[in-house]
Parts: C-alpha cells; sequence; structure tokens
C-alpha cells in the first residue's frame, strides 16, 4: 500500500472534456477518455497493478520531487532534484472544443535542465477500468493500442538529440517501456492520443509540440485575464477557479462534482463514491463564484444546462434529479469494480452513484438562489426558462412538507432535515422575488403563503431548546455543518441570539483546529459504516459564517490555517483526516467554488470593516 501517492501528492490537467492527474513522481495513474465520466485508461489510482499507467521517473537515483503550474494556466511541471542533475516533465492537453469528440491529446514532454538524469518511461494502459483485452502494435514512430472501444496512440516527439534508449523499447504485460539518459539541454517527450486508430502513429515535430504548448498557455491566460478578483487571497482564487473550469465539460457547461471515482472519504472505509457526474446543488453554485468572478460566458451555457433538466423532469412529471451525466443523461447506475483492490486496498470501487435517485429538496432552492443572482447581475432569461421554473416552483409547494434523504446523501432512511426545508423556504422566496422584480407570473401569494409556513416550522421544530441550536433534523439533537448557510441565505441575522448559539454549539462540537466536520455519525447513523474526515467544503462556510457574525479576526485565521492544508498545488479534496492527509475524490469542485465564494466575501467585509 506504500507504493500509492497521497490523494494530494497529484497535479490535475486536462481538455475541458476530461482530464488527468500525475502524481509527483511524473506518474500518470488517471485518465478516463473520451469524457470525465467514460471508464479508465489509465487507472492505477484504484489499483496499482490492475488498473495502468504512464511512468515517466527518474531512474536509479535518489531525487526529491517538486509540483507547480505554469503561472496563469494549467499546465504541469514536474520537477526532479538530484545531486546528479535536474530535470523537468511538462504535461498539458491542448484544449478540446466545445464539441463532443473521441480525439483528446495529452503531451508529456522531458527536459534536463542541468547535469545528466536517465529515466523510466513505462506506458502501461488498461481499458474500461482493467476489464478489456486489447492489442499492442509497435512502430519507429511510436505505439498503437487497440481495444474494442477505444485507441490510444503515443507518438513520439522527433527532438534531433533524442537516442534510442539503452536497453531499447520492450514489451511489458500488454504495454512498453524503456530506460533513457538525457544531458543537460536534451530533451524528449509523448504524445498521447486518444479516438484515433491510424495505420501507424506519427512523429510529432519539436515546433508542433512548442506550439501546443503555446496555444493551450494562451488560452488559459486569455481565460483567466477574464476574472476580476483582485483581493487579499488572488493566487487560491485564481488557482481556484482554473481548477473549476478544468471540471467543466465544455460542450455542455456541466461542472463535475470530481474528476475521480472511488477514492475512500477514510483509508480502508467503504465510502467510496463516484463524482465524475453533474449535482444540480454544485453547478448552481458554482453560479455565485463564477458571477463573482465576472464568468458570465460560463453562467449561460450552465443556466441553459439547468433549463434543459427542468424541463426533462417537467415532461416526465418527476421531480429533478439530483445528479446527472455531463451530458445531461439521468442514467448513472452503481456497480462495484470488484477485480480492482481500491485505494490503498479501500474496496469496493463504485463507479456510477446509486444516490442519484434520491429525493433532496435543498436543490430546488439552489436552482432558485442561482437563477436570481444571474437575474440581479443582469443575465435575464428567457419566458420559457421562467415558465418551466414556475412548474418547478409550483411543485415544490406540493412536495416540500415530506421526508428526504437530505444533502449529505446518507443512506439511512428519510428525515425531515432542517437544511431541505430552509432550501425550500430559499427556492420559494427568490421565486417570489423574481416574479415582484420583473412582473413575471406566477402564484406568488401561494408561493408567500408556503414560504411563510416553512420559515414557522423551522423556527419550531428545527430549533432544539435543550441545544440552544438548529440541528440536523426534527427527530435529532445531533448539529449538522449545513447550517452554517442560515445567515448566508438571508434566513436568520446573523446576530440573532438563536444564531449566535448554534454557532458556539458548532464552535464547540463540530470544529477541530479550524477544520469543521459535517455531523457526528455516531450520534446520527447514516446508513454506513466508518468515521467522518472533516469536510473541506463546510470550513469555508464556517468562515463565511464567522466573519458575518462579526468575527472577523477568526474568520481571517480560519481562511489562512485552511490554505496550509491545500496541496502543494493549492488543491483540495473533499475532505480532511486527522493526520491532514486529503481524503475523498481529488479535486472536488464543492471545495474550491466554497473557497471563491468564502474569499470575495471576506474580502468585501473586511474592506467594510476598515
Amino acid at each position: 500500500m506504500d507504493s500509492y501517492p497521497g490523494v494530494e501528492a497529484h497535479g490535475l490537467i486536462g481538455d475541458l472534456q476530461t482530464a488527468a492527474l500525475v502524481a509527483m513522481d511524473g506518474t500518470l495513474d488517471w485518465f478516463c477518455a473520451p469524457r470525465f465520466d467514460s471508464p479508465s485508461v489509465f487507472g492505477g489510482l484504484l489499483d496499482r497493478r490492475k488498473g495502468g499507467h504512464f511512468q515517466l521517473s527518474p531512474d536509479g537515483v535518489e531525487y526529491v520531487s517538486k509540483q507547480l503550474y505554469l503561472p496563469g494556466t494549467a499546465i504541469l511541471i514536474t520537477r526532479f532534484l538530484s545531486a546528479d542533475g535536474v530535470g523537468e516533465l511538462v504535461d498539458f492537453m491542448p484544449v478540446a472544443g466545445d464539441q463532443p469528440t473521441d480525439r483528446h491529446r495529452l503531451v508529456r514532454m522531458l527536459r534536463v535542465v542541468r547535469g545528466t538524469m536517465r529515466f523510466r518511461v513505462d506506458c502501461q494502459p488498461r481499458f474500461n477500468y482493467g476489464r478489456d483485452p486489447h492489442e499492442l502494435d509497435d512502430y519507429p514512430e511510436g505505439h498503437v493500442f487497440r481495444s474494442s472501444a477505444l485507441s490510444l496512440t503515443t507518438n513520439l516527439v522527433r527532438y534531433p538529440e533524442t537516442r534510442p534508449g539503452e536497453q531499447g523499447v520492450r514489451r511489458k504485460e500488454g504495454g512498453w517501456w524503456t530506460i533513457a539518459t538525457l544531458r543537460e539541454g536534451e530533451s524528449g517527450g509523448v504524445v498521447l492520443e486518444t479516438g484515433v486508430s491510424p495505420d501507424r502513429p506519427r512523429f510529432y515535430t519539436p515546433g508542433e509540440v512548442q506550439e501546443l504548448l503555446e496555444q493551450t498557455r494562451d488560452f488559459w491566460r486569455r481565460w483567466l485575464a477574464r476574472s476580476r478578483y483582485t483581493g487579499r487571497w488572488r493566487e487560491m482564487v485564481d488557482r481556484s477557479a482554473v481548477t473549476l473550469k478544468l471540471m467543466t465539460y465544455a460542450p455542455t457547461g456541466a461542472l463535475i462534482a470530481a474528476p475521480t471515482a472511488g477514492l475512500p472519504e477514510q483509508i480502508g472505509g467503504q465510502r467510496n463514491w463516484d463524482y465524475r457526474y453533474t449535482w444540480i446543488r454544485d453547478a448552481t453554485i458554482s453560479l455565485h463564484a463564477l458571477l463573482a468572478l465576472g464568468f458570465t460566458d460560463e453562467t449561460w451555457q450552465y443556466m441553459h444546462w439547468v433549463d434543459d433538466r427542468v424541463r426533462e423532469a417537467r415532461e416526465r412529471e418527476r421531480p429533478l434529479q439530483i445528479m446527472y451525466r455531463v451530458d445531461g443523461s439521468p442514467d448513472l447506475r452503481e456497480e462495484v469494480l470488484d477485480h480492482l483492490e481500491g485505494y490503498r486496498g479501500s474496496a469496493p470501487v463504485r463507479v456510477g452513484n446509486g444516490a442519484a435517485n434520491q429525493l433532496q429538496l435543498d436543490i430546488y432552492g439552489d436552482v432558485l438562489n442561482g437563477l436570481c443572482e444571474a437575474d440581479s447581475h443582469g443575465l435575464q432569461f428567457s419566458r420559457q426558462l421562467w415558465l418551466n421554473t414556475v412548474r418547478l416552483v409550483d411543485w415544490l409547494c406540493e412536495h416540500w412538507d415530506q421526508p428526504e434523504d437530505g444533502i449529505w446523501e446518507t443512506r439511512g432512511g428519510r428525515q425531515d432535515f432542517t437544511y431541505g426545508r430552509l432550501m425550500s423556504w430559499v427556492a420559494l422566496d427568490r421565486a417570489v422575488r423574481l416574479a415582484q422584480r420583473r412582473g413575471r407570473p406566477g402564484d406568488t401569494d401561494r408561493w408567500v403563503r408556503d414560504r411563510n409556513q416553512i420559515y414557522e416550522q423551522i423556527m419550531t421544530r428545527g430549533f432544539h431548546p435543550g441545544r440552544g441550536a438548529f440541528v440536523q433534523h426534527y427527530a435529532t439533537d445531533v448539529l449538522d455543518a449545513s447550517l452554517l448557510t442560515m445567515p448566508s441565505v438571508g434566513f436568520i441575522a446573523p446576530t440573532d441570539p438563536m444564531w449566535q448559539s448554534t454557532l458556539r454549539a458548532m464552535d464547540a462540537e463540530l470544529v477541530s483546529d479550524s477544520l469543521v466536520y459535517r455531523y457526528d455519525p455516531n450520534a446520527s447513523p447514516d446508513g454506513l459504516p466508518g468515521r467522518e474526515s472533516t469536510f473541506t467544503m463546510c470550513t469555508f462556510w464556517y468562515v463565511r459564517a464567522l466573519a458575518q457574525s462579526g468575527r472577523l479576526d477568526d474568520a481571517t485565521l480560519t481562511l489562512e490555517k485552511m490554505f496550509t492544508y491545500s496541496s502543494p498545488l493549492g488543491l483540495y479534496s473533499e475532505e480532511i483526516a486527522p493526520t491532514g492527509e486529503q481524503t475523498g475524490n481529488f479535486p472536488q469542485a464543492f471545495s474550491h467554488l466554497s473557497l471563491i465564494g468564502t474569499a470575495v466575501d471576506l474580502d468585501r467585509l473586511l474592506d467594510a470593516a476598515r
């Protein structure tokens, strides 16, 4: 198990249709094609022996590795430092465009900038999570792997100084490997290409590779230059923005929750979910971050995606599904890949997601809150989108007062979750605002009546007098960090005594050295074995709640502490273990969305205080 790198010891690259993870030793151990939610081609992150990998690492020498991004881009540089030399591996994916395609390119450029280094190059793809056999054809220009569903070509870059490997290219377990030595100033490289099945690979010239690098660099810098954030934490906000863009499927604008599947929330545990899909909640919360940074094009595209989902739900006479595939299809059948051992032995490895059909009422509040915020920024939407929204709100009026599965997708039975009621209140409140602000038609009398009824119910049943706090659901006294958002959505004033006592209770029970737990699963069983780590998004929510309550010094210190838990590249997974290591799928959109929103809000409050 020691052969598995830490989750946080990876960099993310992508082309806006799929993505890959590269470990600090230069091993590419996660890559799915042709889409984020497609089966893996390299899946060594979930099984070092059977998952597949593409290793490009120093050989036979002790070295230290560091990773950084080319500033303002998604181009990853892995540096290898040894007594004999310094090498650099540059990994990137040229942007694939906004039309779905099976063709994706991943460029791996290697150079030595000082001394001499010997490298091991080992390419071992395993198609369809390692379930599909493949054929391998060797050529002087590279290699072609062919499976029943996908082909992968490794094209060599023809640098004049490149020499054959000392041991030549050898076959190994369906792949190829070689050993090569580079001296100062020398370079080598490989361009991986999916979706084409040529008669043979071809040499890429150094000029072609340099042009691809410059095009990719310029794309990311032009995109990031559109951000209007100039606050105190610009470096972290910019990196989060690029990370979110890397997790956006360009043909539809759908934001995935994470590019990985099956990474455990607890090593050896069973909470190993597939996050390569678009949650209505995550994607709608992204509107707040995108609008705060000035990215209106992405906001428009996502609004159209949401409109399509609302329309489909209405046509099928069913509620919104909580998540979809990136193309909007609803089939997320969950299965277990029992031939894979899982990250550090954490089985079962799940793909698909059985929580897709859960009832989570909070997503309606997220949708309406996002639309209301977009409208307040001048992004007025069409008559048809409004009519679809009205039907959505009317459905919620009929169904808000029932048990549901909750934001955390527990599998221990439905409850009257306070957060679900809170966000139902948000949905109706924002619907009333939209109708009145723009003179749009809708049964506002009913919406106001139900909104007020939800408010009274939360105040009387969601607040536990014995705890002096709002609690997870009406039948428990357990605290829940999702309720940290109550002041942010305008339900309660941050100075209200009921809220202040709630925050003090969370301080005492859910917070550990600035890190925040979602809830205590021992006190509130969620139907799954194992314990919880602190939840990254909840920590950022806590920072915002502290700031809104006037505790600006505490908020600033907590945020700065939180930055020390990021990966060396400024990336965050879903959770942070008591040891400080990151756990769960990586990187996590929710974490980076909440980082941006919290930084923007805290900047504003600090400026106002000054």
